[in-house]
């Protein structure tokens, strides 16, 4: 599991290393939640809505990075927001592991998701559906990110209500790309 971003930008009355390490612990909270035990992950530190594009010495280190990751853990697919979504930081997610997929030896497999755009099935994709989980379980997981749902870090971005019912799998994209 790793974040691109480090999350600073969604409270800027709040901004700064405290916001990072809350949004650090509220992810950390969410991801036990789900699994059952502590998951280890990488937080790249993007700085948060300024993402990095190819050909930039943060892109390419970080795609770097992630390849030798990759191999290392034998990595055959990475799920991703996709490439389509409205929010910079999820399209350069996306644009990263394309890029990573692009320079590894071994293949991988690249899966989008949506968040925030359009739900239709791109043309020409393969669609996965994951494995059911608990609805109550997954909200349980969303309720760790209060800096996202509630007014604890003051003015800033709130999920919309419409986002906080969870359904009980999720849809990726495989295009073949």
């Amino acid at each position: 599991m790793a974040y691109l971003t480090d999350g600073s930008g969604s409270h800027p009355a709040s901004a700064g290393r405290g916001l990072i390490i809350t949004r650090k612990r509220e992810a950390a909270l969410a991801l036990r939640r789900l699994a059952g035990e502590p998951v280890e992950t990488l937080h790249l530190d993007w700085r948060d809505a300024s993402p990095s594009h190819p050909g930039n010495v943060l892109f390419d280190r970080t795609c770097r990075r992630l390849v030798a990751l990759c191999a290392a853990q034998r990595v055959d697919a990475i799920a991703v927001t996709a490439r389509n979504e409205p929010h910079c930081d999820h399209a350069a997610a996306a644009r990263l592991a394309y890029a990573v997929r692009d320079a590894s030896r071994r293949p991988l497999r690249i899966a989008e998701y949506i968040v925030w755009g359009e739900r239709p099935l791109p043309r020409g994709s393969t669609l996965l559906r994951t494995q059911p989980m608990s609805a109550g379980l997954r909200r349980l997981a969303l309720a760790a990110h209060r800096s996202q749902i509630g007014a604890s870090r003051g003015p800033g971005f709130r999920l919309p209500r419409a986002f906080r019912r969870m359904p009980t799998t999720d849809i990726l994209y495989c295009t073949g790309d």
